[in-house]
């Protein structure tokens, strides 16, 4: 299997596919995973629920086009579908976070210490301010 992978990789197929928009176009697109995965570790509170199921969509959409496409970029597939589980990944912390009570969650499981770490900080922040 490897050597006729190497022998493809040597073809002029093979050159035509790397030089082609068919290996790059994916190539630059898997920006979008790479954020959204790189995304996963961030506070609930900043997720755009707008935007993340705009991308979600958007990668569902493209999903369809890159296996419709003839000859078929499974790269492009790969890309999309990537970004569409992380995105939906994404849109389920959102929910949980806003509308099935993690916030509540996340806000209790703090304790007391953390709550006046911050009432401290929130405080020192007005005086800076009014200064």
């Amino acid at each position: 299997m490897a050597s006729t992978f190497f022998t493809w990789l040597r073809s002029p197929a093979a050159r035509q596919y790397f030089f082609s928009t068919h290996f790059w176009g994916p190539v630059a697109n898997w920006g979008l995973p790479l954020a959204a995965l790189a995304d996963l570790k961030k506070d609930e509170e900043l997720i755009s629920g707008a935007m993340t199921t705009a991308l979600a969509s958007y990668s569902m959409v493209f999903m369809r086009f890159a296996w419709r496409v003839q000859p078929r970029n499974y790269l492009l597939f790969a890309c999309h579908a990537t970004n569409a589980t992380a995105q939906s990944v994404q849109l389920a912390r959102f929910t949980n976070y806003w509308y099935n009570g993690g916030k509540e969650a996340k806000e209790k499981a703090k304790g007391p210490v953390m709550q006046a770490i911050e009432a401290t900080k929130e405080e020192a922040q007005k005086v800076a301010a009014a200064k």
